[in-house]
């Protein structure tokens, strides 16, 4: 075997590794160390580099900047259980319900504000299946269009701010969680406005598929209707400023603004007297399995990263992309061709560990922002969640969905979002400022 062929053939060799169905992490560390082997018997790798393993899984541990997600993770979890998202789908679908897709317009609408208090997909989704999809049916509502706000509205939580995308996308692009929340506040409220601009067509062109509620339905009005918005509005809004505001301000770094949400999270709960011990310990558990899967996933992506450039692999991914035809324009329009096509079989943690870390020095070597290039790659990669057939919310909403909804209602019902992410994706390619004011994007643009 020549020195020139191991990069190429250690890639394939986790490619293989993932389609014969192993676990990501050991995949990843087990590739790394087979061909560790194989180039030290073949004097192609040095046994030395191995010893910068304990040091560099000693600092993925002490990393405060991963601390954020078992804090936002846990914030979330605890704001799911203590019947938020049931409060604010109940009080958004009577603000709404007189208008055609009103109740279409309340999923969108939560789903931004679960996404801007939980950065939880899971979470979103799950709540607003077993809680609207049955109230959208009962009312008329077209099985796919319901089944599609619900399961887009839900992947909002992972790209507008506390991100957990974006934490991990800022940690492998070596860049700023803050930064990185702050340039994708606006693009996250610009998908949300083209979800609802989607939903207001289908009420022009289809209204028998999105109708209004009948006034029977509608329980509070007037006086009534807007206390009980501003009771039940004000909690989440006042823990988005006490989470986002603190970072965008400076005062806070993500890690405290996270440890500041998880204990706000806390005192919502116990002043709705839904803080439980039972509560407490389902949300420990899953932030704990949560956690311990990302950073496992990242330990064997640092095993693979150390011997893959030990055997030049970052240079041969360099020279493979940066030999693309249309310099900066073409790497962009290749990688995100790339994201999108592996999205369909790959979820984000496996894209963001194995791919990103390839892609970051290729692009900071074409002078591309980093903030901007993660931004557009966290909305890109936002579509592994609403893929057919393997997209996680697809199948969070399969697992709470009446008998009624077939997968093929859940899956056709997706499409459409998927297309207008990929519509978002190029506004941020053609519109760089979008990401961040003064933002310049890729050199040339």
């Amino acid at each position: 075997m020549s020195f020139e062929l191991m990069a190429p053939l250690m890639f394939l060799g986790l490619v293989v590794f993932l389609l014969l169905g192993y676990p990501v992490a050991f995949s990843l560390a087990a590739n790394g160390l087979l061909f560790a082997l194989i180039g030290i018997q073949s004097g192609f790798f040095e046994f030395s580099l191995l010893q910068a393993l304990p040091e560099r899984v000693f600092g993925i541990m002490s990393n405060a900047t991963l601390l954020a997600i078992p804090f936002f993770t846990f914030m979330g979890l605890i704001l799911e259980r203590s019947g938020m998202a049931e409060d604010l789908l109940e009080t958004m679908g009577q603000l709404f319900g007189s208008l055609r897709g009103g109740l279409a317009f309340a999923v969108v609408v939560v789903g931004a504000l679960l996404a801007a208090t939980t950065g939880v997909v899971a979470a979103s989704v799950i709540a607003m299946g077993l809680i609207s999809l049955p109230i959208m049916l009962r009312h008329g509502y077209d099985k796919r269009l319901a089944s599609g706000v619900i399961a887009a509205s839900g992947t909002l939580a992972q790209i507008i701010p506390p991100s957990l995308v974006l934490i991990v996308l800022a940690d492998q692009l070596g860049t700023s969680v803050g930064a990185m929340y702050r340039g994708a506040l606006v693009p996250g409220l610009v998908l949300t406005a083209l979800y609802l601009g989607y939903v207001v067509a289908v009420t022009l062109f289809r209204p028998a598929a999105a109708p209004a509620l009948p006034a029977e339905a509608r329980a509070a009005s007037g006086g009534a209707l807007l206390g009980k918005v501003l009771v039940t509005m004000l909690p989440p809004l006042g823990l988005i400023f006490l989470v986002l505001g603190t970072i965008f301000l400076g005062v806070a770094t993500p890690t405290e603004g996270g440890a500041m949400g998880a204990v706000g999270a806390l005192l919502l709960a116990w002043s709705k007297g839904r803080l439980s011990r039972a509560m407490l310990g389902q949300a420990m558990d899953s932030t704990a399995k949560l956690t311990t899967f990302v950073i496992f996933i990242l330990i064997g992506s640092t095993v693979f990263s150390l011997v893959f450039r030990g055997v030049d692999g970052d240079l041969w991914v360099e020279g493979l992309l940066g030999a693309l035809p249309g310099g900066v324009i073409g790497f962009l329009l290749a990688v995100n061709l790339l994201v999108f096509v592996l999205a369909f079989f790959l979820d984000f943690f496996e894209i963001a560990f194995i791919i990103v870390p390839l892609l970051a020095p290729v692009a900071h070597k074409l002078g591309i922002d980093l903030v901007w290039f993660g931004v557009l790659l966290g909305i890109n990669m936002q579509t592994s969640f609403m893929h057919p057939p393997f997209g996680f919310a697809l199948f969070f909403l399969r697992s709470v969905a009446p008998a009624e909804v077939k997968t093929a209602d859940i899956y056709w019902g997706a499409i459409p979002f998927v297309l207008i992410q990929v519509l978002m994706v190029i506004l941020v390619l053609s519109f760089p400022g979008l990401v961040r004011p003064g933002s310049t994007g890729p050199n040339g643009l």
